[in-house]
C-alpha cells in the first residue's frame, strides 16, 4: 500500500471514556496525536517512517479531553435507507445494491420525506406501486419504516470487516 493509501485509512476516534466518536484518516489521527490532543491505544498498523522520525500508524486512538455533544442521530439518505433495510425490496424481498427509494404514502397524497415514511424498493415494485398507497396498489410491506437507533455498531459497523480490532471498542455502546 502506498504512503498516501495508508494516510488515508480509517481511524476510530475515542472520547475520553472510550465512547466512540467518529471515524477520521490517518493523516488527522497523527495531527491530533502529535498535537497533544490524542493519544494512541492501539496500533496495529505498523509504522510510517521519515528521514528524521518514526510514527505508529494508528488505528484507534482516544482524545485526552472530554467532547460532549448532544446523542447523534443518523442522518436520512438513500445510502442509509438501503442499509436500514438490509438492501432488500420492502415489497417483494429482493436483495439488490440497484434499489431506488419509496415513499410509502406517496408525497402527491401528503406522504412526508421521513425515516418512517422512506423504504428501499425494486425498481419493478416501484414502478407498479406507482403514485398510490401500497394497499391501493395491492402490495404488503414486509416491515413498518423506523428511523435506525444510533448505536456505535450501526454507525461505525461498516468498518469492521477491514477492522476487527476496532470491535472491542464499539460493543457495548
Amino acid at each position: 500500500m502506498s504512503k498516501n493509501g495508508v494516510l488515508n485509512e480509517p481511524v476510530l476516534i475515542l472520547n475520553v471514556n472510550f465512547e466512540p466518536l467518529h471515524v477520521c484518516n490517518t493523516r488527522r489521527a497523527l495531527a491530533l496525536v502529535m498535537s497533544g490532543k490524542a493519544e494512541i491505544i492501539l496500533n496495529g498498523r505498523g509504522v510510517i517512517r521519515s528521514s528524521s522520525a518514526t510514527f505508529e500508524i494508528p488505528s484507534v486512538i482516544k482524545l485526552s479531553y472530554m467532547v460532549k455533544r448532544p446523542r447523534p442521530r443518523v442522518a436520512l439518505s438513500k445510502r442509509e435507507i438501503l442499509r436500514r433495510d438490509n438492501y432488500t425490496c420492502q415489497y417483494c424481498g429482493r436483495k439488490s445494491s440497484l434499489l431506488t427509494i419509496d415513499h410509502v404514502i406517496p408525497r402527491n397524497q401528503g406522504g412526508q420525506h421521513t425515516w418512517t415514511n422512506l423504504v428501499a424498493a425494486c425498481a419493478p415494485c416501484n414502478r407498479r406501486k406507482g403514485g398510490r398507497r401500497p394497499e391501493e396498489a395491492n402490495m404488503l410491506l414486509r416491515r413498518q419504516p423506523t428511523e435506525p437507533s444510533p448505536t456505535a455498531l450501526y454507525r461505525f459497523g461498516r468498518h469492521l470487516e477491514r477492522h476487527q480490532e476496532w470491535i472491542q471498542f464499539i460493543e457495548g455502546w
